[in-house]
C-alpha cells in the first residue's frame, strides 16, 4: 500500500480520533501532520483542555507517521510534557517526522502547537512489526 495513504486508512478506522475531530493536514512517507479544535466537552473541571486531548493528538500524529513506511508500527512507550494551558476554541497541530527506519524501534519527539507556540512535547518509542499494510 502507498505509505502516504496509510494515515487516511488509519483515520477511517479510528473512531476515537474521528470523535476528536482530528484532520490530516499533511501525509508523506515518514511524516504526518494533524490538527484539531478543542471543543467544550474536552475541557476539565478548571475550564482548560484535558491533558489527554493534546496527548491524543500527538499520539495520533506519531502513529500515523510511523506506519507510513508500510509496516504495522505500534507505540510501546510514550510520555508528554504540558507547557501551556489550552482553551476551548484553540486549534492545535502536531507533526511527527520519522525518517530513519533502520531497526525495529523508532524514537520521536513531537511538538504540539497552538499556531507557532509550542504547548506540549510528546516523546514516543515505536515498534515496527513485519505485518504489511494492504489496501
Amino acid at each position: 500500500m502507498n505509505g502516504e495513504k496509510i494515515p487516511f486508512k488509519m483515520l477511517n478506522q479510528d473512531p476515537y480520533s474521528t470523535w476528536l475531530g482530528i484532520e490530516i493536514l499533511k501525509s508523506e512517507i515518514g511524516r504526518c501532520k494533524v490538527g484539531m479544535t478543542i471543543r467544550k466537552e474536552m475541557l476539565n473541571s478548571m475550564g482548560k483542555a484535558h491533558g489527554g486531548i493534546s496527548y491524543a493528538l500527538a499520539d495520533t500524529a506519531f502513529g500515523f507517521a510511523a506506519n507510513t513506511h508500510g509496516k504495522y508500527a505500534v507505540s510501546i512507550e510514550t510520555s508528554i510534557n504540558h507547557i501551556e494551558a489550552l482553551n476551548e476554541g484553540d486549534y492545535l497541530t502536531a507533526e511527527s517526522v520519522i525518517e530513519k527506519v533502520k531497526n525495529k524501534l523508532g524514537f520521536n519527539i513531537i511538538e504540539v502547537k497552538r499556531q507557532e507556540e509550542v504547548v506540549a512535547l510528546f516523546k514516543g518509542v515505536v515498534y515496527r512489526t513485519n505485518k504489511e499494510w494492504i489496501e
